[in-house]
């Protein structure tokens, strides 16, 4: 790894060539300078439209500076290190970190359109966006309804992240030509998460209990844009060979899999304190995830009377005692077993794809920490 990758973080701002390259370690701090720019450097064409416009997209600035872990743009500077981007020097570093942080506008418009459908009240521990803007119509006893309101206008926040990020990637300072060889993974990443969502929505309405298609929207709605196109992306800017992106790709879907696995055990057994989201927020939602399934599965062959419980209540109800009566029949039927057994088994399968390609030591240090961090259990 060119030891420029170690060097003094980059101004917040990328100022462009000149500034110090980013470390593994700084590319979180260095992402949310960037976002900061960008969205500074907005805010005048966000004025000029009217002042109720600045107050609804200041609760899409405050989602996008304020959490996250900036796991994607993490990869999507892997991909370009990993690559050899910073020993090639034909692309500016800071340009790069533009566009890898334009990734967070991409999860911020999923997020926040996820959380209008899942009708979800909390999202890092604070409100969701659609219900502090219903606050904020209802603070201001504006006319009409305010929980219509509050949806409608996050929607606008989230599709306007989405037209944001395609513009921080397009104006980030990369080569005409590094941004023609992004475009395979950049297309293909938002079309999976638009329709991985919809096929989740889907499975949900119609009551699914398909492991085939519930590991689908693991890999479609979250691995492919969590991990495997970030990492497509960064590779592709730095102009990776064929051989290299398939081994990114491949640890990409595997560990991105494992990764969703992990959140979806979380949304039954994880501490609140934690994750964010009240406990067994996925059940009473109704998601239809693979843990779901095979815990049906086995409960249909151990135990009919509870899976008969599990597929009445799933979806059905807000009450402790029924979340808790659910998240203790998925743990009896040994899903829960059988779920740890897969991530584990993922896990060593996406390493595997970086030692098959002989990705350099020091980059497949870097992703051993990545995937460990993103599947480890945190409850």
């Amino acid at each position: 790894m060119n030891n420029a990758a170690h060097a003094t973080p980059a101004s917040p701002h990328g100022a462009g060539r000149g500034t110090a390259t980013p470390s593994f370690e700084s590319v979180p701090d260095d992402v949310r300078g960037a976002l900061d720019a960008f969205l500074t450097s907005r805010r005048s064409d966000i004025a000029a439209i009217g002042q109720p416009v600045v107050d609804a997209v200041s609760f899409l600035e405050s989602f996008v500076l304020d959490g996250g872990k900036r796991i994607r743009p993490l990869y999507a500077w892997a991909g370009f290190v990993g690559a050899g981007g910073l020993d090639k020097a034909e692309e500016d570093p800071a340009a790069m970190l533009r566009a890898a942080s334009s990734l967070e506008f991409i999860q911020a418009c999923a997020l926040i359109h996820d959380d209008i459908v899942d009708a979800s009240d909390t999202r890092r521990g604070n409100p969701t966006v659609h219900r502090s803007l219903e606050k904020l119509h209802r603070d201001h006893n504006w006319r009409g309804d305010s929980a219509r309101y509050g949806e409608s206008a996050a929607i606008l926040a989230g599709d306007m992240a989405l037209v944001w990020a395609e513009d921080m990637l397009t104006d980030s300072g990369l080569s005409a030509a590094a941004l023609q060889r992004a475009r395979a993974p950049w297309r293909g990443m938002r079309t999976e998460v638009i329709g991985g969502q919809l096929l989740d929505i889907n499975l949900e309405a119609t009551n699914s209990e398909s492991i085939e298609l519930a590991e689908n929207v693991n890999r479609f709605k979250t691995a492919a844009y969590t991990i495997e196109r970030p990492l497509h992306l960064g590779a592709a800017i730095a102009g990776a060979t064929n051989k290299l992106i398939a081994a990114f790709r491949g640890y990409g879907r595997d560990i991105g899999i494992a990764y969703q696995l992990r959140d979806d055990e979380l949304g039954v057994f994880g501490d609140p304190k934690v994750t964010g989201k009240p406990a067994g927020d996925d059940l009473r939602e109704g998601k239809r995830t693979v843990l779901l399934a095979l815990a049906l599965q086995h409960a249909d062959a151990a135990d009919p009377t509870a899976a008969a419980t599990l597929r009445r209540l799933v979806g059905q109800t807000d009450d402790p005692d029924d979340i808790a009566r659910m998240a203790q029949i998925i743990a009896d039927s040994g899903a829960r077993e059988q779920l740890e057994e897969h991530i584990t088994r993922l896990t060593a399968s996406g390493l595997q794809h970086l030692q098959s390609a002989n990705v350099a030591p020091e980059v497949t240090e870097i992703l051993e920490r990545l995937a460990h961090k993103s599947t480890a259990r945190k409850s």
